[in-house]
């Protein structure tokens, strides 16, 4: 599943860490959710569009 989630992250100027420390996940989690290495639970999906002020559709793409 394919994410614009660093691109995102960037343009609320926030750091991976940041982020993980936001969404309750760890650092790791981040990088490989955006390294397409990781698909997040659909709970984390939400936090992450939340605090990205995004949609989670906006987020992911099914490919």
């Amino acid at each position: 599943m394919k994410n614009v989630i660093k691109c995102k992250r960037k343009e609320n100027g926030m750091s991976q860490d940041e982020l993980a420390k936001k969404c309750g996940v760890s650092r790791q989690t981040v990088n490989a959710i955006e390294n397409n290495k990781y698909d997040p639970t659909l709970s984390l999906a939400f936090r992450l569009a939340y605090e990205l002020k995004s949609t989670v559709d906006e987020l992911f793409d099914p490919e």
